[in-house]
């Protein structure tokens, strides 16, 4: 039986596509440090009559989460799929003087998409086949006001994926890097409730699908394509006044 490994399963994108996954009939293994949600959708899955393991896990601590990838090798019999869902929002605190803020941004988005997935590594090169999913945004293509941590974590990680796409191919491992824009996810507040956006459900069944036949990048919505193409050809001073309009200064925060 197939598996896969998801971050970040306790709500949002990762407990929807740890859903769809066990619809199709894969072992899942669901990672977070929210135990109690953790639980709920380990028997959601389990009522599709497959196995559903769950691990404690902070993907900012490296050795954690080595010994996680470890054990759900040997609780699953092997792994197919690792999607490093997990990750974390918010402001820099730029003009605080301290750095705290922002480091704790990118030690989530950055270092612990690369905690989660190497440890797998090794086993899927034995086994000459698997494949890592990462979840960047598409806010990694467009500079947000006060954001830099997340937006920059997303780029950085982006391209660290496309930097491993050419180097694990003679491997036989497939690199895939999913970057949702507004997805109705608990992450998304304040005024960009207003915006149009997908249901994580709905965002989940299109992953899986491109995951499963698809590589390199990619964007959903597809309109997302558009406003990116669209935003580099913008007079730099129009997209700062645009941008910082939608993206209020000190406001409720706006993640993509």
């Amino acid at each position: 039986m197939k598996s896969v490994f998801i971050t970040g399963a306790s709500s949002g994108i990762g407990k929807s596509l740890a859903i769809v996954y066990a619809s199709n009939g894969y072992t899942v293994g669901l990672a977070s440090r929210n135990q109690v949600a953790i639980k709920d959708v380990a028997k959601k899955c389990q009522t599709q009559g497959v196995k559903a393991f769950t691990y404690a896990l902070d993907v900012t601590k490296p050795k954690d989460c080595a010994l996680v990838a470890q054990k759900f090798i040997k609780d699953a019999n092997g792994v197919n799929i690792i999607i490093a869902n997990a990750g974390i929002g918010g402001d820099d605190k730029i003009t605080s003087g301290s750095s705290e803020s922002i480091n704790k941004i990118i030690d989530t988005d950055l270092l612990g998409v690369t905690n989660t997935v190497m440890p797998f590594i090794p086993h899927m090169k034995n086994e000459k086949k698997g494949t890592l999913v990462c979840i960047s945004s598409v806010a990694g293509f467009v500079p947000l006001p006060n954001h830099g941590g997340y937006v920059g974590s997303k780029v950085a990680i982006r391209y660290i994926f496309d930097s491993w796409r050419i180097t694990l191919e003679k491997h036989n491992i497939k690199i895939i890097t999913i970057c949702p824009g507004f997805i109705d996810t608990p992450m998304v507040k304040g005024p960009a409730r207003r915006l149009p956006m997908k249901s994580s459900s709905e965002a989940a069944k299109k992953f899986f699908i491109y995951i499963k036949k698809g590589s390199g990048t990619y964007i959903y919505p597809f309109y997302y394509k558009i406003l990116i193409k669209f935003i580099k050809i913008l007079p730099k001073k129009f997209y700062t006044w645009v941008i910082q309009t939608v993206y209020p200064k000190n406001k409720n925060e706006i993640k993509v």
